[in-house]
């Protein structure tokens, strides 16, 4: 299942470290390529030798071996991986992957891996549970790692809790699933909407809300990890995009947004579109700035509204029945009631809502907690981190478009 994939281990100051030979001979016995990683003190646990035999390659641990005087290039190994594993992680390499610290090789390769990763926390009960630690794993979450976490059961320390790595068996299950998952939608082609848009008032103000993108641009990465070839719609944000089958095209106005969005989609087998648009634009834009000192004393400048095109109404007026359509729906009331209508107004196939009720919902928040609202079913979510979200909201895309492919079969009767 793994043959040809590249896999970085990196083994860090754990006892735990003993359980990673057997893992690496999984990996290995799945085809991939295996290159470990020790940080210095982690000598101490398991030997090099050992798993230097089983992965069938010197084990790295420092930038520059002396005894060879090779150069084992940071940068290299970083671009080298499909897939880079920290396991087990002491709570002294997640601090220091928090703080983006590089002072040993495995964190270096860190800061330079351009491929997914995965850190399994193994330590005592009390270190786990501490704030420090639990902050900076929800640190490492918000920026896209994923964490195994570690299972409950005696320790080494002969305490019992949390804080055990999480058996290499599993651990081999995760990255099988892993690559499966990357080829979910390999072939396919998403149109992604992020972002506000901002309607020109004058050169210098503008008609806008608080959205940060952050939403639509972890759907973006998520549907690209899976193998999708992505067009990204982005009013203007603060951020960028780093995988290459991201194509990002940068909007201000909803008009704009609208343009993009109709030469992507008839090319697209999906549509999610996470943007706030402004649902209200000026109806002309002034030339100069507008002063106050030129309006009559305690008058506002009147500004007329006009009504932006409704990209989510329009796409569903088009899509043929092989698209799958997705919008987002942001309430404050009656908020089931209110995407049922939105879903069907809109010929939406599944509407993804957001209520401002719920904390660390809504938006300029690293966490969201959203209802997948379809004709048949709600699906509720839990409260986590907008990237983990957009994972959830990826897979249930991909499961939803496999079931529209077999349904849009039509079997082959000549012959």
């Amino acid at each position: 299942m793994l043959k040809g994939k590249k896999i970085l281990i990196g083994i860090t100051a754990s006892i735990a470290a003993y359980k990673i030979p057997l893992l690496v001979r999984l990996l290995k016995k799945q085809g991939a390529e295996v290159q470990v990683l020790m940080t210095p003190a982690a000598h101490d646990f398991v030997t090099p030798l050992t798993l230097a035999t089983l992965s069938e390659r010197p084990v790295l641990t420092e930038p520059f071996d002396k005894k060879t005087g090779a150069w084992n290039s940071h940068i290299e190994l970083g671009y080298w991986a499909d897939l880079f594993l920290i396991a087990p992680a002491s709570a002294n390499t997640l601090s220091g992957i928090a703080a983006g610290r590089g002072d040993n090789l495995l964190l270096a390769v860190y800061l330079a891996a351009r491929c997914p990763v995965y850190i399994a926390p193994a330590m005592d009960v009390d270190m786990f549970q501490h704030p420090a630690t639990q902050d900076n794993i929800k640190l490492l979450q918000q920026r896209g790692n994923r964490i195994i976490e570690p299972a409950s059961g005696h320790l080494a320390s002969g305490l019992c809790g949390a804080g055990r790595l999480e058996e290499p068996e599993r651990i081999a299950e995760i990255v099988q699933d892993f690559f499966l998952n990357s080829e979910k939608l390999k072939g396919k082609k998403i149109l992604i909407t992020a972002g506000p848009t901002h309607e020109p008032i004058d050169p210098v103000r503008f008609i806008g809300n608080y959205s940060s993108g952050k939403m639509g641009f972890a759907l973006a990465e998520s549907a690209a990890e899976m193998g999708a070839e992505v067009v990204l719609v982005s009013g203007p944000v603060l951020l960028e995009v780093s995988h290459p089958n991201i194509a990002l095209k940068k909007v201000q106005t909803a008009e704009q947004m609208f343009e993009e969005c109709n030469k992507a989609f008839p090319d697209c087998h999906a549509a999610i579109l996470s943007a706030a648009v402004a649902d209200f634009r000026p109806d002309g834009v002034a030339d100069q700035k507008i002063k106050k000192e030129n309006l009559p004393d305690g008058a506002a400048p009147e500004i007329k509204l006009i009504q932006n095109p409704d990209i989510l109404h329009y796409l569903g007026s088009i899509k043929n029945d092989a698209q799958y359509l997705v919008g987002f729906a942001l309430e404050t009331d009656n908020e089931l009631e209110n995407a049922r209508k939105k879903l069907w107004r809109k010929k939406c196939d599944l509407i993804v809502l957001n209520s401002m009720r719920d904390k660390g919902a809504g938006f300029n928040t690293d966490t969201n907690k959203v209802s997948l609202v379809s004709d048949d079913a709600v699906q509720e979510l839990e409260l986590k981190p907008k990237k983990e979200v957009a994972r959830d909201l990826i897979h249930f895309v991909a499961t939803a478009l496999k079931r529209k492919s077999k349904a849009n079969d039509i079997p082959n009767d000549q012959g």
